[in-house]
């Protein structure tokens, strides 16, 4: 029996900045799902796009469908196959598991511990399944990753302490203004971060919260829920100058609030902080605003940066989750060696589902 050519070729936070992220960042994992079925002898693949990271985990004939992957890739991204490869992480088998394992546990994550990412690696392990796209190796692999990630979740100190973005940010507002029951604040963004950071202000006694998104139905939920106000996703320029701290985490490709804008706004609430946080790759605020008099702006790598103080306390539980990882790790690896890896399976739809958007 061979192994199977497992891999994971991608960029992370680790060695892409926020700048190049937003450059590799995927507009329509639809169409690169269908770039990939494409791809001459690969047999099974999964994307895991978010804010942090691209990866591709793939099982193919050879180790030279990474090369062919990695093409693919960056020609969809027009990003140079050279600047890619200054940047990347390529591993292959034992070492691709125990990588996913960390990933999925969060121990490799920007912000360590966070919670946000166990449910990413779900919804692209869903998405690839729905698509066709794994096979018996990554069902074997991501179903052992899912394990382990609850494993040292639940017997370890991984995520003690403020890990959630979600809380970062609220903990940074929290040392700007004090306290937050009179603050306005304007979430702007429906999605999985949006909901989260509306819900932890609620939390922290925000009681002035707005929450805004192109899904007007959505972003009267969220709302509801937490007994807050809803602003028209057209108004959230012309009326920015209303709040004191805005966060943003939409899925939009290009910036959604101006340095005009917030220009106008500071000058329209003189001597008033405002604090602007950018959940979102690509960014949704201009970079340009953080020159404004009395604008404070952090985007994600500020707010990791912010949190990493967070970090030794954990320092020891790191250790000891990357241990446990390793050992679940190899005894997978000795299992499927054990196994043959089968014939081709059969090409995926290259329509796929949907693709997701990430925080």
């Amino acid at each position: 029996m061979s192994e199977p050519h497992l891999f994971v070729i991608g960029a992370t936070h680790h060695n892409a900045p926020l700048a190049v992220r937003e450059r590799l960042a995927v507009a329509s994992e639809g169409d690169l799902r269908a770039d990939l079925a494409g791809v001459e002898s690969i047999r099974e693949f999964l994307v895991l796009n978010t804010c942090n990271r691209v990866e591709f985990y793939v099982v193919g004939s050879d180790e030279s469908v990474a090369d062919r992957v990695q093409a693919a890739y960056c020609a969809r991204q027009r990003f140079e196959v050279e600047e890619f490869e200054r940047i990347r992480i390529r591993l292959s088998g034992q070492a691709a598991a125990q990588h996913l394992f960390e990933v999925a546990s969060g121990v490799d994550s920007q912000l360590i511990g966070e919670n946000e990412i166990f449910g990413q690696v779900k919804q692209a392990y869903a998405v690839a399944q729905a698509a066709g796209s794994a096979g018996a190796v990554l069902n074997r692999v991501f179903q052992k990753a899912f394990q382990a990630a609850k494993h040292v979740r639940t017997h370890t100190g991984i995520a003690a302490g403020t890990v959630s973005i979600a809380n970062v940010a609220v903990e940074l507002a929290a040392d700007i203004f004090g306290s937050l029951a009179g603050t306005k604040v304007l979430v702007l963004g429906t999605g999985e971060i949006g909901g989260m950071t509306a819900r932890a202000f609620a939390s922290r006694g925000a009681e002035d919260l707005a929450v805004a998104g192109r899904r007007a139905e959505k972003a009267q939920a969220i709302a509801t829920g937490l007994g807050a106000g809803v602003l028209a996703f057209a108004d959230r320029e012309s009326r920015l100058a209303e709040y004191d701290v805005v966060v943003s985490s939409t899925a939009a490709t290009e910036t959604i609030l101006s340095a005009a804008a917030i220009a106008g706004a500071m000058r329209r609430r003189p001597a008033r902080p405002l604090l602007l946080i950018d959940l979102a790759v690509p960014r949704d605020i201009d970079v340009a605003a953080a020159g404004l008099e009395s604008v404070f702006l952090y985007n994600l790598d500020d707010l990791a940066g912010i949190a990493e103080k967070n970090r030794a306390a954990r320092e020891a539980e790191i250790v000891r989750c990357r241990t446990i990882l390793a050992e679940r790790a190899e005894a997978l690896w000795a299992h499927l060696r054990r196994q043959s890896p089968g014939p081709p399976a059969h090409r995926p739809d290259p329509a796929g589902e949907p693709g997701h958007a990430s925080p």
